[in-house]
């Protein structure tokens, strides 16, 4: 499948490609959209593709320098943003944000705004919000991102407009990672039960002996736990997480030499907030995803092991190592093997609240622990 401009990306999603396409080209962009779907259809890849379509000399092509900025998440125009709370907005990040849309844009026409999980406005963030969201500065476009429609506060939602997103297809997304990377379909799908099912972070993870390695050493920590005392349990933790650091290291290293190019071109005395911001964002983002990936690896695998006791090896997603789970599905109940994958969603959950991933990973080891001891 040949790509020819950054709307190609959304897969299984032509009606919401041809409709953002449409509403660029024409001057009809609304000033606040809520993207709607759930993980991996594509909404932050949408809400990327809008602003190549209008930062764009060719409406989005996909390889100029301002399309590769954007898509890379270095275009000073597009911000994105996450919960800095314990699971929610909190008012003073929201005021940042409105003081920051009254200044003019850098270097492009506009400027997008773009909100992960919208679902985790609170009520007094949502607030100080509204006004903004109601009544942006004409150059200012303002996207949603949320799973659930039903959890995002009503008087967010109705001052946006709906776009809904479809699931992707696993096998569309497998057959995407194998036409790009060269993967097999077994190394396609270990790929997407790493990612949550993201295909830009499936790329990635394939293209990446580091974060490979990280979901390697996952499995084999969660197949020695039920023979490992808690000294080792702890040290297996730590080491795992360890693991899912390093490419932020490698991310520092990158934010480090571009600090020193721009300093070059343009003289020691040029302000490099915006970077240095930007850098700070990048680098609690790929923290982030690195704690998410071990937690999904775990989530993948525990899985697995429920739906090969339920007789249906054709689902295992991890088949390189499809007899170490099918020695733990021969004596584990569906309901021990379900209450373990719940031990993984309270790490989630946790760590939302701004608990130390490693406490929340230590926590996650000690009851998956309990249930692989005890499976029934």
């Amino acid at each position: 499948m040949e790509r020819n401009c950054v709307w190609d990306d959304l897969l299984a999603q032509k009606r919401v490609a041809d409709f953002l396409k449409h509403a660029a080209t024409t001057g009809t962009v609304a000033h606040a959209y809520l993207f709607v779907g759930p993980t991996g259809a594509g909404k932050k890849t949408a809400a990327r593709a809008l602003a190549c379509s209008l930062f764009c000399d060719d409406g989005g092509c996909g390889v100029c320098s301002i399309c590769h900025r954007i898509r890379n998440g270095k275009h000073p125009d597009v911000h994105v943003f996450r919960p800095a709370g314990a699971a929610t907005y909190m008012v003073e990040q929201v005021r940042e944000v409105i003081h920051d849309v009254h200044l003019k844009p850098v270097q492009a026409s506009h400027k997008v705004y773009i909100f992960e999980e919208a679902d985790r406005f609170n009520a007094g963030s949502a607030n100080a919000f509204l006004k903004t969201l109601e009544e942006p500065p004409d150059d200012v476009i303002i996207v949603l991102l949320t799973r659930s429609f039903d959890a995002v506060i009503p008087t967010i939602a109705s001052r946006c407009q709906i776009v809904r997103f479809r699931p992707v297809p696993e096998s569309m997304a497998i057959g995407v990672l194998i036409e790009r990377s060269g993967a097999t379909q077994d190394e396609a799908r270990i790929a997407l039960a790493a990612s949550d099912g993201v295909i830009s972070r499936a790329l990635d993870f394939l293209e990446s002996p580091v974060r490979r390695k990280t979901r390697d050493a996952t499995v084999e920590l969660l197949k020695r736990l039920p023979l490992m005392d808690g000294h080792d349990v702890l040290l297996g933790a730590r080491t795992v997480l360890s693991e899912a650091k390093a490419p932020v290291e490698m991310l520092k290293a990158a934010q480090a030499e571009e600090l020193a190019e721009r300093k070059e071109l343009f003289g020691k005395g040029i302000s490099t907030k915006p970077i240095e911001d930007r850098h700070k964002r990048e680098l609690t983002a790929r923290e982030r995803e690195g704690v998410t990936e071990v937690l999904s690896v775990a989530e993948s695998w525990l899985r697995d092991c429920l739906v090969m006791s339920g007789c249906a090896p054709e689902l295992v997603a991890n088949a390189d190592d499809a007899d170490a789970i099918e020695e733990v599905a021969a004596i584990i109940t569906p309901r021990a093997a379900v209450s373990a994958v719940e031990a993984v969603a309270r790490a989630r959950r946790r760590i939302s609240y701004n608990v130390s991933p490693q406490l929340a990973v230590e926590a996650m080891l000690f009851d998956i622990q309990e249930v692989l001891r005890c499976p029934r």
